[in-house]
């Protein structure tokens, strides 16, 4: 199995890909850095996931951010860092159908960003397979 994640400062998106289909999983809510990091290991690993893809933005101070979050991953599985630019707005044309109140919530709980993690996936999988 392959999980891929959008790391953000409030939720990290979350991914797999399943049967060969990449589909959204719940998303981790993140209290701090170091609940974060063991919330994604433990999932990880309770996957069996061999890869772990990471979404890695362009600008240095995210970068950076990610790089260290990655660094406290405690997983067996082999990590894959890949271009997340534009995947969360890219991610919205996935609920345009919803209404709005339904699209805020998406937002709020985190769906919005384990779709973003979905496309992060998709990336992974166009640029390595």
């Amino acid at each position: 199995m392959i999980i891929a994640i959008d790391v953000g400062l409030k939720k990290i998106g979350v991914a797999g890909l399943i049967s060969g289909i990449v589909l959204p999983l719940d998303p981790i809510l993140r209290h701090n850095r170091n609940q974060a990091a063991q919330d994604v290991s433990k999932l990880v690993e309770s996957k069996g996931a061999k890869i772990l893809v990471i979404g890695l933005p362009t600008t240095q101070d995210t970068k950076d951010r990610i790089l260290h979050f990655a660094s406290l991953l405690q997983i067996n599985a082999q990590i894959f860092y890949v271009n997340e630019d534009y995947s969360s707005k890219e991610s919205q044309s996935y609920i345009t159908h919803l209404k709005k109140k339904s699209r805020q919530n998406a937002n709020k709980d985190g769906r919005l960003d384990s779709l973003a993690a979905c496309r992060i996936l998709e990336r992974y999988l166009l640029e390595y397979k």
